[in-house]
């Protein structure tokens, strides 16, 4: 092994056995990340694997975000990248990590029978969405590097680096690599995966070259990363596929597609850094599973990654403006989005240190779904429901909540609201009148159940999921300090209409429904006054979402929605209630983001804010 062009002995055809690890890291535990990296490579070895990847910032998981502002983290990382090398004796290892040399840098580190051979940093660095890499990373500089091991030339590049015509790819490309690593940590939101598998699909093509995309999985803070890890072949055709949300290994052989002979490869691409070459004689085809938990909608059978790729029709997708996302999206990609909610609301909960939830069970549409995401992500044992009825609770919303609890086997207690309702009222008419009047009666309510539901978290250290949805939170319908409070938002990024959707879906993947059918038929409802409708307050949600979803995700103008045929009215008081309603927002806790753009981390508008567009764009 050394570094520089001397000629190497090779077979007459170069053959690179592969294990792509998509792996779950925690952002901050960084020695248990290395535990788990190193873990994973003893298993390759044993597999005959010569080549292992992992994904970007695999050792200090991502994004590890103002973490990076540490050098106690930083030397951290480094001093586990020293332990994680010394375990690569007998194959080369590519995994993500941070690199301090004058800067600090994104960068894939190339180990190699025990030895670091070489960084290689991320160059395009996104700033954009929920991405701020720039805050925190220099850009990567110098010359392109090729890598060459058991008879192939290979490139490593980095997440965005991927998404460019004539960027990192291109450049290595052009120095005889045949096959690019790239590592990622790329987040899922709806219709990602299909836009991932059409730019790779363009890289390889343009530059001719196969392409290993390894991704993360797993939930951090609002973020899930989905995996899906791909292989594709230099004419642009997917040959292997991971599968989504779940922690697997996928082993696979490249053989050389150019070369043959016994020649230098440096005749190819000068300067090459030459790796150890592998002795095995071992064939690691095929995807073991890391993971024994299984998502609902999928098999607990460990997939052959050929017909995984042989089922995944990708094509390019984007939101159908002025329609909404419930009915833009196939069943395949309304199942990803319900899996991305398990895993996301798994991962926040056990990653956090709880192993119980508790939430408000109204017996409505949202909370019942809440449910259901949660005891599919945690198991029935681990989740409780509260029904907490008032004096304007209709007996029906009791009945739903009891048979859904029953269908899912949660346990639910129920604590009827009435005597703290009606103590309230006596104790406070001295101030507010002999009676509430309106919407701060209604918001009374709302908070009594959030007291109630924060004094069993405290007691019995519960993390309160809150089942706010997406409609509810642009248009401020919904109780600070009420039906706001808790720990973790589900379907924060959900609009009702996804919500719907996601329900009907969630009933018919599995044998026998869960969620009953009159909770699915009933009209939406808060029920807190004599027979409330959410229409009452609000534009039908079918109206609703797709002015929600055009505004907020799509950046359409009022007066482009109404030239599509919105009611000038609606559109003009749903801008205003979007824009009013920002303070809201920020108090809300983290949840899932699923979309092309949800509030919070992707959506930054200033509370205090004076531009009205709302009031002059018609």
């Amino acid at each position: 092994m050394g570094l520089g062009c001397a000629p190497v002995s090779i077979s007459d055809m170069g053959i690179l056995k592969i294990a792509a690890c998509q792996l779950n890291p925690t952002v901050g535990d960084v020695e248990a990340n290395t535990n788990k990296i190193i873990s994973v490579i003893e298993h390759a070895k044993e597999r005959g694997a010569s080549l292992v990847i992992f994904p970007e910032l695999a050792i200090s998981g991502y994004p590890p975000e103002d973490l990076l502002a540490k050098p106690s983290y930083i030397d951290k990382c480094h001093k586990e990248l020293g332990r994680l090398t010394e375990a690569t004796v007998g194959i080369t290892a590519i995994v993500g990590t941070v690199e301090l040399d004058a800067q600090l840098y994104n960068a894939a580190a190339v180990l190699d029978n025990g030895k670091l051979v070489s960084f290689v940093r991320k160059e395009i660095l996104p700033n954009y969405l929920v991405f701020d890499e720039k805050r925190y990373f220099a850009s990567g500089d110098g010359p392109a590097r090729v890598f060459y091991k058991d008879g192939v030339l290979f490139g490593v590049t980095i997440c965005e680096d991927a998404w460019f015509r004539d960027g990192p790819i291109s450049k290595v490309a052009k120095l005889g690599a045949e096959i690019i690593i790239n590592i990622n940590a790329s987040p899922y939101s709806i219709g990602k995966r299909q836009t991932r598998a059409e730019m790779l699909k363009d890289r390889c093509r343009e530059s001719q070259v196969s392409i290993v995309y390894v991704n993360q999985v797993g939930g951090q803070d609002e973020l899930v990363f989905d995996g899906a890890s791909m292989v594709y072949d230099r004419a642009g055709a997917l040959t292997l596929l991971a599968e989504s949300f779940i922690e697997e290994v996928v082993y696979f052989d490249f053989q050389s597609e150019t070369f043959s002979g016994n020649s230098a490869r440096a005749e190819i691409a000068p300067g090459p850094i030459v790796l150890s070459e592998s002795n095995s004689e071992l064939s690691p085809q095929g995807i073991e599973r890391l993971d024994d938990f299984c998502l609902v909608g999928s098999s607990s059978k460990v997939a052959d990654p050929t017909f995984l790729a042989a089922e995944f029709k990708p094509q390019s997708w984007s939101k159908v403006p002025f329609v909404p996302l419930s009915e833009s999206i196939d069943d395949t990609m309304a199942l990803e989005t319900y899996q991305a909610l398990i895993v996301g609301t798994r991962d926040y909960v056990v990653k956090n240190g709880f192993q119980e939830v508790v939430l408000g069970l109204s017996g409505g549409i949202d909370s019942s779904l809440v449910a259901t995401i949660a005891t599919d992500a945690l198991g029935p044992e681990h989740v409780h429901c509260v029904a907490m009825p008032s004096r304007y609770s209709s007996v029906g919303s009791l009945t739903d909540a009891q048979d859904l609890a029953k269908r899912l086997g949660v346990d639910l207690i129920e604590v009827p609201i009435e005597m703290a309702h009606q103590a309230y009222l006596e104790m406070s008419s001295e101030y507010l009148g002999e009676r509430f009047q309106g919407l701060t009666e209604e918001n009374l309510q709302s908070r009594l159940r959030g007291v109630l539901l924060m004094a069993l978290s405290n007691q019995r250290n519960w993390l309160v999921l809150t089942t706010g949805n997406k409609s509810e939170l642009a248009t401020g319908y919904s109780t600070l300090y009420g039906d706001t409070a808790g720990g973790y938002g589900v379907i924060k990024d959900l609009s009702k209409t996804m919500v719907y959707r996601l329900a009907e879906l969630r009933n018919r993947v599995t044998s026998q429904p869960v969620i009953p059918e009159t909770v699915l038929k009933k009209p939406p409802s808060a029920e807190l006054r004599p027979d409330q409708r959410d229409d009452q307050s609000l534009p039908p949600y079918e109206v609703l979402d797709p002015i929600v979803e055009s505004l907020v995700e799509l950046e359409y103008s009022t007066a482009e929605l109404i030239e599509a045929g919105f009611e000038v009215e609606t559109v003009l008081r749903v801008a205003r209630l979007i824009d009013i309603n920002e303070y809201k927002r920020r108090q809300n806790p983290p949840g899932v983001r699923v979309t092309q753009r949800a509030f919070g981390k992707d959506r930054r508008v200033p509370i205090t804010n004076g531009f009205k567009p709302w009031r002059t764009e018609i």
